[in-house]
C-alpha cells in the first residue's frame, strides 16, 4: 500500500484488518501529489518510489515462481495516476516480462473529487498502455448505480463502493488462491482476452449482486446468473455492447456449479442477437470453476450466495469509455486550463498532446478492431495494433 500522504494508510494501519498486512507493506509519504498527475510521477512521486521497489524486491525475493504484479490504482488522483504510472514504468524495468495486471478507477460525476480527472487519466493511461498487459476498468459510476439499486443504498459511500470491487478482485483472482476443478491462470487470461497488445481493457461484468434481504428469498440458478452477466446494469464500467463486439469472453464461477449446467448456460446465450462477436474470432467462451464460494465482509451489504460469477469480455463496446474522457479532456484542453498546475511541477504541455493523440490512436483500434472483417487480423496494415 502506497500513497504520497498519510491518511488514508492511517485508516488501514488502525482499521478492522490491520493484522492481515506487515506495517512493512505500508508505504506513506509526508506529502500529497494535489491531485496532479505530475506530481505523482515527476516531484513528490520520485523521491518515493525506490523505496517502493525495494520493499517489492524483498517480497518477490522470497516468492518461489512470481508470475507478475497486479498493481490497483485510480486514473484521478495525482497518486493513482502520476505514481500508479511511474511504478508499473519500474516495474517494466526491474522485472522485464513479468505479467503486469492492473485495476484502474475510473472516473466518475458522483464520486469526483477534482475537475483535473480527465487529464490524469489520459495522462495516466497513456504512460501505462505499453507496460500492462491486462487492465480492469472499474467505472465509479457504474458501481454506485449498482449500489444504489441491487443494494438498496441510498448515498454510497467509498466503502460500498469499495467493497463491490473487491468481490469482483476476489473472483478474477480466485484461480490463483484455491484450487478448482477448472482453475485458470493468469497468462491464460491474458492469452484468451488480448487480442493485439493495446487491446487490453476487458469489460467485467459480476452476478449477482443483492441485498441480504433479496438473497434471503432467492439462490440463483447457475443459468440466471450467466444471462444476467450480459446485463448492461450489472457491468463495472458503462458502455453499450450491444452496440459493440466481443473479442473474446471469459467467464469465471465460484461456489456451486456444474460443467454441464455451464454449458447449457452458454448454449442459450449464443442464440442471443444481440451478442454479436467479430467476423475474425471464434465465439469461444473460456470458463474457470472454483469450488469455493464468494466471501462477504460480516455485516456488509452483499448478501452469501452459493455461486457468483464474474465475466471478462473483451468488447469494442468499451471505446465508449475512452471517448467521454477524451471529450472532457478536450473541453478543458482547448482552452489549456489548469495546464499551468502540471508545466509548474516540471511537465511540458506537449506531454499533453502526445497523451491525446494516443488516445485518439486508441479509440481508433477499437473501431477498426470492430470493422476488420478479414479472417486473418495479421493481415494489419495499421501501425498502432502491431506496436
Amino acid at each position: 500500500f502506497v500513497d504520497l500522504e498519510e491518511t488514508v494508510i492511517d485508516e488501514v494501519r488502525n482499521g478492522t484488518y490491520r493484522s492481515l498486512f506487515h506495517p512493512e507493506q505500508m508505504i506513506s509519504g509526508k506529502e500529497d501529489a494535489a491531485n496532479n498527475y505530475a506530481r505523482g510521477h515527476y516531484t513528490i512521486g520520485k523521491e518515493l518510489v525506490d523505496s517502493v521497489l525495494e520493499r517489492v524486491r524483498k517480497l518477490t525475493d522470497s516468492c518461489s515462481g512470481l508470475q507478475g504484479f497486479f498493481v490497483f490504482h485510480s486514473f484521478g488522483g495525482g497518486t493513482g495516476s502520476g505514481f500508479g504510472a511511474l511504478l508499473l514504468e519500474r516495474l517494466s524495468v526491474d522485472y522485464g516480462k513479468k505479467s503486469k495486471l492492473e485495476f484502474a478507477v475510473y472516473p466518475a460525476p458522483e464520486m469526483a473529487t477534482s475537475v483535473v480527472e480527465p487529464y490524469n487519466s489520459i495522462l495516466t493511461t497513456h504512460t501505462t498502455l505499453e507496460h500492462t498487459d491486462c487492465a480492469f476498468m472499474v467505472d465509479n459510476e457504474a458501481i454506485y448505480d449498482i449500489c444504489k439499486r441491487n443494494l438498496d443504498v441510498s448515498r454510497p459511500t467509498y466503502s460500498h463502493l469499495n467493497r463491490m470491487i473487491a468481490q469482483v478482485v476476489s473472483s478474477i483472482t480466485a484461480s490463483l488462491r484455491f484450487v478448482g476443478s477448472l482453475n485458470v491462470d493468469l497468462n491464460e487470461f491474458q492469452t484468451n482476452l488480448v487480442p493485439y497488445p493495446r487491446i487490453h481493457f476487458p469489460l467485467v461484468t459480476y452476478a449477482p449482486i443483492l441485498s441480504a434481504k433479496k438473497a434471503f428469498h432467492e439462490q440463483l440458478s447457475v443459468n440466471e446468473i450467466t444471462t444476467s452477466c450480459f446485463d448492461i446494469q450489472n457491468q463495472m464500467v458503462k458502455c453499450d455492447p450491444r452496440q459493440g463486439k466481443y473479442m473474446a469472453c471469459c467467464l469465471l464461477y465460484r461456489g456451486d456449479v456444474i460443467p454441464k449446467d455451464v454449458s447449457a448456460a452458454i448454449a442459450m446465450i449464443k442464440t442471443k442477437k444481440t451478442i454479436q462477436f467479430v467476423d475474425w474470432c471464434p465465439t469461444g467462451f473460456k470458463v474457470g470453476i472454483n469450488d469455493q464460494p464468494p466471501t462477504v465482509i460480516p455485516g456488509g451489504e452483499v448478501a452469501p450466495v452459493k455461486r457468483a460469477v464474474c465475466m471478462l469480455s473483451n468488447t469494442t463496446a468499451i471505446g465508449e469509455a475512452w471517448s467521454r474522457l477524451d471529450h472532457k479532456f478536450d473541453l478543458m484542453f482547448a482552452k489549456r486550463a489548469f495546464v499551468h498546475w502540471y508545466v509548474g511541477e516540471g511537465m511540458e504541455e506537449g506531454e499533453f498532446s502526445e497523451a491525446r493523440e494516443d488516445l485518439a490512436a486508441l479509440e481508433k483500434d477499437y473501431e477498426e478492431v470492430a470493422h476488420e472483417t478479414t479472417a486473418d487480423p495479421e493481415d494489419h496494415h495499421h501501425h498502432h495494433l502491431e506496436a
